[in-house]
């Protein structure tokens, strides 16, 4: 009879070893993050620049005219009054419960990471369309992005950088930025081989089929993409908000600890706004790219 001893001592030396791995591991990152922590955060100084700036602009343009812009977005968009009115009506309830600032805030960070995660996810989504191998690599990258809970994180970018607004972009734009990749990448992927055989017929060069077939033949599964991307970073606005990052996330917070139902019901009603109104916006804008689409067409 084999001796079986040692699966009496599997389970203490499986503890021993992993206690182990995981102190290396640890002792590993805060030395790094010691040694290149300046040299990552000097990195991110751009960033944190224009973060500030686009939140003071917001902040220090009066009200009407963010309104007027923000309405006027959303008329190019859906060409719908009934919407445009929505808009103005739902901005005018947030100014008027005081939650203008947070909201200004709020809509700094989201539109900094919405803008970080199309300049990021728009080129990678590209190359996977182009390329199997890249899809495959990917790919499990993006289920990790997608399975981790949000909270994860947080750990290693605010040991590496902080707390503060810089952190809590990173984390969002981590966050949020696998649907456009994933959609970015299917919507290339469904046109219709036959249309790019005509493009090839014709003597476009591939740079010419991609921008000007296959981009915009993918332009409303690109656009639901972008706007799963902007869902997830208002999702991530309240954990943002334990690193440092001013907006309506905080109150959220603060009356989640003090139990303030007021507080919390008031700001998370703001978030929904945000919520709804960019998600009118960019399904409309969707919508009529398709009808336009569907026009040349059948044109």
């Amino acid at each position: 009879m084999a001796d079986s001893s040692w699966l009496t001592r599997f389970p203490e030396m499986s503890r021993t070893d992993l206690l182990a791995i995981r102190k290396t591991l640890d002792e590993g990152f805060r030395s790094f993050s010691r040694a290149y922590g300046d040299a990552i955060e000097s990195f991110f100084d751009p960033l944190l620049a224009f973060l500030v700036w686009f939140e003071k602009l917001l902040l220090n343009t009066p009200w009407w005219i963010v309104l007027l812009c923000i309405t006027a977005l959303a008329y190019f968009a859906s060409r719908s009054w009934k919407l445009c009115l929505g808009v103005v009506v739902s901005f005018l309830l947030i100014g008027y419960f005081g939650m203008w600032e947070d909201t200004m805030r709020t809509m700094s960070i989201i539109i900094v990471s919405t803008i970080l995660a199309l300049l990021i996810g728009l080129p990678v989504g590209i190359l996977m369309s182009r390329s199997d191998r890249t899809q495959m690599i990917v790919t499990p990258l993006l289920d990790i992005m997608q399975t981790l809970p949000g909270f994860v994180y947080l750990i290693p970018v605010v040991m590496l950088l902080g707390i503060g607004k810089v952190p809590g972009v990173i984390a969002v734009v981590i966050y949020a930025i696998p649907p456009i990749i994933r959609l970015t990448n299917l919507g290339i992927r469904l046109v219709d081989a036959e249309v790019m055989e005509a493009a090839t017929a014709y003597g476009a060069s591939p740079m010419q089929r991609l921008l000007g077939v296959q981009i915009p033949l993918a332009m409303p599964t690109i656009m639901a993409g972008i706007n799963q991307t902007i869902m997830m970073a208002l999702s991530m606005v309240v954990i943002a908000s334990m690193i440092g990052v001013k907006g309506l996330g905080q109150p959220v917070l603060k009356a989640i600890t003090n139990q303030y139902f007021t507080l919390g019901m008031l700001n998370g009603l703001a978030i929904v706004v945000l919520a709804i109104v960019f998600d009118r916006i960019s399904q409309a804008y969707a919508k009529r790219t398709q009808a336009h689409l569907g026009g040349i067409k059948n044109g």
